[in-house]
């Protein structure tokens, strides 16, 4: 680790494209729900009072995709006309069947697209995540929670940035915190701004061990005002958000994002698999911080190509490291959906603050 200050970005659940991130992996769930064996891409747009559905999705029963849209959209609460977008959005759908061409390879148990993915590990949190993407993450999930509770001036969407101070590879402290959240006009922008302070950036600090940043290193809606947010002022867009998906910028990403696949495609199963390795190789102490790289061809049920990188922070050497990598699970594309028990319902939720480092998740327990 070189960098002496290092930032990292997340973003709320009513963010617009994490919306449609949403959007995409609920119709996802609900067809795995209907028939497991089912074929998703799905991929979902929005802008003011318009929603997209557009992809394509083999399964044995009939989905009611409008339905599931409207769901997330008020799950997010998106339920006043102010917002211009909410139950009165229109919801247009192109969805048609998976290519015959694609099934002939995914059916026999080979990869549903070509590609490299990427797992990361560092033992600079409990959860073996990033400390900056663990901080912004933490931040936007509080902001959220709080305007579903103590501060209901909060309105949906929101970002947050966390930059953290790093000495001898190490991170130390907190340099700089950056929060952006609509908010009703009624509010003093400094009552929310101290009110934020005091009640989510405090709080996650403190989880943290970490010390006290002051306020005056808090940046609060840089513009100087935020009322309205959402798709009426942000189009949002299927997999734009990879980065805060994934470590915050520290480790690398593949080229496909996650949310609206299925887990034949390894743009998503291999980069749950990928971090389960890295993970287990850093919680075994066998590394401080770890990057596993896999990459397959369409149609190949095995890696293509492999690899360990640990930075110069192994504590075995490089045979070792990979032995007990390789030998956790099978990589084949089956063998990566049967160990992680993938064909569940289990996808929305990752769609919101990230898709790593929550224990709930299969690709995050440890052998």
């Amino acid at each position: 680790m070189n960098y002496s200050l290092f930032s990292s970005e997340s973003v709320c659940a009513g963010h617009p494209d994490k919306l449609c991130d949403q959007v995409s992996d609920a119709v996802l769930d609900a067809a795995i729900s209907a028939d497991p064996q089912s074929r998703v891409a799905c991929e979902t747009l929005v802008t003011t009072n318009k929603l997209v559905l557009a992809g394509e999705i083999t399964c044995s029963q009939k989905l009611n995709y409008k339905k599931i849209a409207k769901k997330v959209i008020s799950d997010l609460g998106y339920t006043q006309d102010i917002y211009r977008f909410g139950p009165q959005t229109d919801i247009e759908v192109y969805i048609h069947e998976q290519s015959k061409d694609i099934a002939i390879g995914v059916d026999d148990g080979g990869a549903g697209d070509q590609g490299m993915m990427f797992g990361y590990a560092a033992n600079e949190t409990p959860e073996l995540m990033p400390l900056p993407i663990t901080l912004a993450r933490e931040l936007v999930q509080s902001m959220d929670l709080l305007a579903k509770k103590e501060l209901p001036f909060l309105r949906p969407d929101g970002k947050s940035q966390v930059t953290v101070r790093y000495e001898n590879g190490k991170p130390t402290f907190v340099e700089k915190i950056v929060l952006a959240k609509p908010f009703d006009p009624k509010t003093d922008k400094e009552e929310a701004k101290n009110n934020l302070y005091n009640l989510a950036i405090l709080p996650v600090l403190e989880k943290y061990k970490l010390p006290k940043v002051k306020i005056d290193d808090v940046i609060f809606n840089g513009t100087g005002a935020w009322e309205i947010g959402g798709p009426a002022t942000d189009t949002g867009v299927t997999g734009r958000k990879i980065v805060v998906d994934t470590y915050g910028g520290m480790g690398r990403i593949g080229g496909g994002c996650f949310s609206g696949k299925d887990p034949s495609k390894v743009d998503r199963s291999a980069a749950y698999a990928a971090r389960f390795i890295a993970k287990n190789l850093v919680a075994q102490g066998l590394a401080d911080r770890c990057e596993v790289q896999l990459a397959y061809a369409i149609g190949t049920k095995y890696p293509v190509g492999k690899a360990v990188e640990t930075f110069g922070t192994a504590k075995e050497n490089q045979k070792a490291i990979e032995d007990y990598a390789w030998g956790l699970l099978d990589l084949s594309v089956g063998g990566i959906v049967k160990y992680l028990d993938l064909l569940r319902p289990i996808y929305q939720k990752t769609a919101q603050y990230g898709h790593f480092g929550h224990p709930e998740f299969p690709w995050e327990k440890l052998v």
